[in-house]
């Protein structure tokens, strides 16, 4: 009985080293593995996600500050198109003075 005894020891003693290795491995495999996806992702030139966010909200307000800027000029045309347009008095006495000059200097 002794060595069906002795012979599970060294059976249990096998199976707890290789599963003891096996679990290294895996500790292995997956920092390996870490280290080229933070690679690879480091490659691909990624925004940060704090960058990514701080352009976000910097966008938001600017498409704010279009959207009222749009608002202003509509506003400001409007008025410009509801006043009513006088003839440009002043191009008109040139013209005439001009004309009146011309016509007496000859």
């Amino acid at each position: 009985m002794q060595t069906n005894s002795r012979l599970f020891d060294d059976l249990a003693r096998l199976a707890t080293g290789a599963l003891g290795t096996a679990q290294g491995m895996k500790a292995e495999w997956e920092n390996l593995f870490h280290q080229r996806m933070e690679r690879f992702i480091a490659d691909m030139d990624l925004v940060p996600r704090e960058e990514f966010d701080a352009v976000k909200a910097m966008a938001v307000l600017l498409r704010e500050e279009n959207e009222a800027l749009v608002k202003r000029i509509e506003a400001l045309e409007a008025k410009i198109d509801a006043t009513p347009k006088k003839a440009p008095a002043r191009k008109a006495a040139l013209k005439a003075a001009k004309s009146g000059s011309a016509k007496s200097g000859n």
